[in-house]
């Protein structure tokens, strides 16, 4: 899940305060006393308000002005499920999502940002083609992780006499994937969190192909790569590949989400009506343009180099008084 996506520091599963709005009709019954929709509204409000307002608002006017198609929203889902494999539901659930139906609406939102952060965003097509050259396929690997390079051997030696690769890892694998047969899902070449060592390991072997013993800061590994698709033709990926690197420039300045979402608010001319709330979208609508903090920025900077000039001066100043002191 990208960092820059405002809306999945949000909680995920709370119901929507748009639903709760209104009205004083029993939402529970006690011999104690009825909760009503406006008591449960108010409790909602004031613990999860700002933060569900400003998720809706942004959610309904991106809506109104860029499309997500489902198909759209399935192939991020995939791509999720793929890399992390077996471990996804886990993922899901501690991450607070109920079900899969859940994540998939704020992948939703996760999307509509991303068009409307991106809207403006150029790449060349040098840049898009460089991208192409430089990026290789995602693989598909299982691992057996052992703690010795003896004890990585003796698995080898049983694999090439054989044995199933699912039963080896169930039986000697150090780690969660071991209930699953060593299965690691879909990685990536450029994935900052897998060790460098396993990915040089794991790229440079062919489809159905087993490593020999591969030494990483975690352990012992024996890998086998299941799936290798070819590098697909650049016209097919061009407009796809594009999109990443707009996206990768995203990651790389977290303000521009944030101000593509100040000027998609402004352009709709949002209204807080409640007051409790009033101050829900302050930290979009009033965060500072580019330019100003550059001005910021400047002027600080003027002021740093005065103070310094100025206690150079006094340096210089104190320094002469001593010397005449010595005279």
């Amino acid at each position: 899940m990208k960092k820059w996506v405002l809306s999945l520091t949000l909680a995920a599963g709370v119901v929507g305060l748009a639903a709760c709005s209104g009205g004083g009709d029993t939402v529970a019954k006690s011999k104690a006393g009825n909760v009503s929709k406006d008591e449960l509204y108010e409790a909602m409000k004031e613990r999860v308000g700002d933060q569900m307002l400003q998720q809706l608002v942004i959610e309904k006017v991106l809506d109104k002005e860029y499309k997500v198609s489902d198909k759209e929203v399935d192939k991020e889902l995939n791509k999720m499920k793929d890399q992390l494999g077996p471990q996804f539901e886990m993922q899901l659930l501690q991450a607070g999502f109920k079900d899969e139906d859940d994540f998939k609406e704020v992948l939703h939102l996760n999307l509509l940002q991303q068009k409307a952060a991106t809207k403006d965003i150029k790449v060349t097509d040098d840049e898009v083609k460089e991208y192409y050259d430089q990026k290789e396929p995602d693989i598909d690997v299982r691992h057996i992780i052992v703690e010795d390079e003896k004890t990585a051997k003796e698995v080898k030696k049983k694999l090439d006499n054989g044995e199933e690769f699912a039963d080896l890892a169930k039986e000697y694998s150090q780690d969660a994937t071991a209930e699953t047969g060593g299965d690691l899902g879909t990685i990536s070449r450029d994935d900052p969190q897998m060790d460098e060592d396993f990915k040089a390991a794991a790229f440079d072997l062919k489809e159905g192909e087993v490593s020999g013993p591969v030494q990483t800061q975690f352990g012992w590994h024996i890998i086998e790569v299941t799936k290798k698709p070819e590098k697909e033709a650049f016209d097919k990926v061009k407009d796809e590949y594009a999109q990443e690197l707009k996206v990768a420039k995203l990651d790389q300045d977290s303000n521009l989400i944030l101000q593509a979402m100040k000027r998609e608010l402004k352009k709709a001319k949002v209204e807080v009506k409640d007051e409790d709330l009033k101050a829900s979208l302050d930290s979009i609508l009033d965060a500072p343009d580019p330019e100003d903090t550059n001005d910021e920025q400047m002027d600080q900077q003027k002021d740093d180099s005065a103070k310094d000039q100025a206690d150079d001066q006094d340096a210089s100043e104190d320094k002469s008084k001593d010397e005449k002191k010595d005279k």
